[in-house]
């Protein structure tokens, strides 16, 4: 079976699609053969926004890929910047389009990193939130999750809730410019508590080790 692995956040603008990049770039180089999709983008009208760039992303790291279009990576998109359930007014999930989707792409890697849209209790119709999703489709996960304050509730939160799906999982810290305090503020409770702090943009060659070579 192809190595699938879920990329999601505590919340939306975390950086799943800058932690997917890393993760692409960085098991391309180890010479994987990569692959992509997101299986939903919402605040798409002329473009989509995460979906060009990471087909542009993806055609380079895998020529196996070049002749795909967007549609083929990101097989469900809305016009409405929401959460899929408003945009698509409660549309029934697509599971079979979703299904056929993988199944060509799958074809044409060994890892496919699969992007969600916005955390782990999107809703997605009315009897399907993202984790559904990723239960669903039986992926290795990795939460990416903030570093500002707030990021202990949020954190605890999302792990909490992979934990009662019982979903194999790994975190990641995006810690931007801006979240100088994480060090003093929100850092020591996790070093205490037992956490292997992974940062994105340090840290990307182990959070791969952990997603990629765990059995």
């Amino acid at each position: 079976m192809i190595k699938r692995i879920f990329v999601t956040a505590t919340n939306t603008d975390i950086g799943k699609t800058y932690t997917t990049r890393l993760l692409l770039k960085e098991l391309a180089s180890r010479g994987v053969r990569v692959g992509v999709m997101k299986p939903i983008e919402t605040g798409v009208v002329d473009n989509a926004p995460d979906g060009d760039m990471l087909l542009e992303l993806i055609k380079e790291l895998n020529s196996e890929f070049k002749n795909l279009t967007r549609e083929d990576i990101v097989p469900i998109t809305y016009e409405l910047p929401a959460a899929p359930y408003v945009s698509s007014k409660n549309k029934a999930f697509d599971f079979k389009l979703i299904d056929e989707t993988i199944e060509k792409l799958e074809k044409l890697c060994d890892v496919l990193i699969i992007e969600g849209a916005g955390g782990l209790y999107v809703p997605i119709d009315d009897k399907t939130m993202m984790i559904d999703l990723i239960q669903y489709l039986k992926a290795t996960t990795l939460l990416v999750t903030h570093c500002s304050l707030g990021c202990i509730n949020d954190t605890l939160l999302s792990l909490k809730a992979l934990d009662s799906y019982g979903i194999k999982h790994s975190v990641a810290f995006n810690c931007r410019k801006s979240d100088s305090s994480f060090q003093t503020v929100s850092e020591p409770y996790f070093l205490d508590s037992g956490f292997e702090v992974l940062k994105v943009g340090w840290d990307i060659k182990e959070i791969c080790n952990e997603l990629y070579l765990e059995k």
